[in-house]
């Protein structure tokens, strides 16, 4: 039996639009987060830095890594410019003495006030060209709950 080898079209894969959209959404959260000195990755620590913080005042590298599904080493990279920028500041863990936690300065405090706005704003803005965002939302939180339930 054979198959017919069909062409290649990127516009009906799936995978190359998700890639294709994430690019396009990255690049306009780049332009709108640059007025504010920071760039999409570092913001998206700073949000998960923020978040925890919220529940905890010992948040490590390694707990900032999971909430930001992201490689411990990116991670540490991007603290490394957070801190330089004095946007946030490490300091000895109470009791591990490998591990450092992480904490927003007072002036990140207000950057991130600011580049949080901006980032809502871009959202607001790229996202308004969906046809039901409250579908898509729907639709993005049922494939990472999925991906998570699969990793237990």
């Amino acid at each position: 039996m054979s198959r017919e080898n069909k062409p290649y079209k990127p516009d009906e894969d799936l995978g190359f639009l998700l890639w294709h959209t994430n690019m396009l959404w990255q690049r306009e959260q780049n332009r709108a987060l640059d007025s504010i000195g920071l760039t999409q990755t570092q913001f998206a620590i700073l949000a998960a830095l923020n978040s925890l913080l919220q529940r905890s005042n010992s948040v490590t590298q390694k707990a900032i890594a999971e909430r930001s599904n992201t490689d411990t080493m990116m991670v540490s990279k991007v603290l490394r410019t957070l801190e330089k920028k004095v946007i946030i500041e490490r300091k000895q863990h109470n009791t591990d003495t490998r591990a450092k936690c992480v904490f927003i300065t007072n002036k990140g405090v207000k950057i991130f006030q600011d580049a949080f706005e901006v980032a809502t704003k871009s959202n607001a803005t790229f996202f308004n060209k969906l046809s039901d965002e409250n579908r898509f939302r729907k639709e993005l939180q049922r494939i990472i709950q999925l991906d998570k339930s699969l990793i237990k």
